[in-house]
């Protein structure tokens, strides 16, 4: 892990297209902001963790029943899977 300090206003460059900006601070909490390509998906990391669950029930039901849940493939699955790939 690449461990770095930033003061308010300075930025960390992943890649040539990520921009990650401190913000804020505020008492023990800093704010990020992140720019990123809208083909890269950003998440909290509970909320990516929360959406990989939600898939392998999706994906266990699918099995099950031998078709996609709601009728139609998941494209939230694939966008998991490239932040998987990119992280």
């Amino acid at each position: 892990m690449l461990v770095l300090s930033r003061q308010l206003d300075e930025s960390i460059m992943i890649g040539d297209d990520i921009v990650i900006t401190l913000v804020d601070i505020r008492g023990d909490k800093i704010r990020l902001g992140i720019a990123a390509p809208p083909n890269v998906p950003i998440h909290r990391q509970e909320v990516y963790e929360s959406i990989q669950r939600e898939n392998m029930q999706a994906a266990f039901v699918e099995r099950q029943l031998g078709e996609p849940v709601g009728g139609k493939p998941s494209t939230v699955r694939l966008r998991v899977a490239r932040a998987e790939v990119i992280r």
